[in-house]
C-alpha cells in the first residue's frame, strides 16, 4: 500500500479501508488476531496510524479491543445476526415505503437499472453480490434520510462479516432475484405497504440463508 502524498487523516482513513477489505474478503478470519506490528512493516507505517485505523473498524463493529490481548476481528453470532437483519429490516422497509411513496420516474429508473444488471449478474457471483449492495445503498441514497442511510451503512458493515457467504448458498441467487422482482413491482406501482413488506421478506429470506 502506498502511503506517498498522504496527510496523517487520510493515511489512518486509508489503512482502516484496507484492513476492512481483508476483513471482508476473510483474509482477516473472524477471530483472529490482529498482528499489529506485522501489518505495520508490511504497510511501512508506524503503528499510531494503524491504531487509529483499528479504533475506526472497532466503532464499526468489526474489530474488537481486548485488554491487554490487542485487537481481533469481530466474530459475530447467531443472535448479533439476527439483531442486525432485524434492524435492516426495519430501516430498509420504511425507506422502500419512502420511494414506493414518492419517487419520480426518473429515481424509479434509476433503481431500474440497478435491477436490470442484477439480473444479468446472476452467473457471476462477485458481480451479483456488488451490485446487490449498490441497489440497496441506492435506494437508501434515494429515500433521503441520512440518518437512517448512515445507521443503515454501519449495519451492512457488520453484515458482511456473514452475508457474502450467504448469498452463495444454492438457490439463494435465484430467491433473492425474485424477491427483488417484488420489491421493484411494488415501488413502481407506488404501494408503500407492499413495498415495505417485499423488503421485509427479503431480509427475513436473507437470515434464513445466512444461518
Amino acid at each position: 500500500m502506498s502511503t506517498a502524498n498522504l496527510t496523517p487523516r487520510a493515511l489512518y482513513e486509508d489503512v482502516a479501508e484496507a484492513l476492512r477489505q481483508r476483513i471482508f474478503q476473510r483474509e482477516l478470519e473472524p477471530g483472529g488476531w490482529i498482528d499489529e506490528l506485522k501489518i505495520a512493516e508490511e504497510f511501512g507505517i508506524s503503528r499510531t496510524p494503524l491504531r487509529e485505523a483499528l479504533k475506526v473498524l472497532a466503532t464499526e463493529g468489526l474489530v474488537t479491543m481486548k485488554v491487554r490481548r490487542g485487537a481481533y476481528v469481530t466474530e459475530t453470532s447467531d443472535k448479533d445476526l439476527r439483531d442486525v437483519y432485524h434492524l435492516l429490516a426495519l430501516l430498509e422497509s420504511d425507506a422502500a415505503a419512502d420511494i414506493a411513496r414518492r419517487a419520480d420516474p426518473a429515481e424509479l429508473a434509476q433503481l431500474q437499472a440497478l435491477h436490470d444488471e442484477l439480473e444479468r449478474s446472476c452467473d457471476d457471483h462477485e458481480q451479483f453480490f456488488r451490485v446487490n449492495e449498490h441497489f440497496h445503498t441506492e435506494l437508501l441514497r434515494l429515500a433521503d434520510n441520512r440518518w437512517r442511510e448512515q445507521m443503515v451503512t454501519d449495519l451492512r458493515k457488520v453484515m458482511k462479516l456473514n452475508r457474502h457467504h450467504s448469498l452463495f448458498k444454492r438457490g439463494r441467487i435465484a430467491d433473492s432475484l425474485a424477491e427483488h422482482r417484488t420489491i421493484m413491482a411494488a415501488l413502481a406501482a407506488h404501494e408503500p405497504q407492499a413495498a415495505s413488506e417485499a423488503m421485509r421478506t427479503h431480509f427475513a429470506s436473507g437470515l434464513e440463508a445466512a444461518g
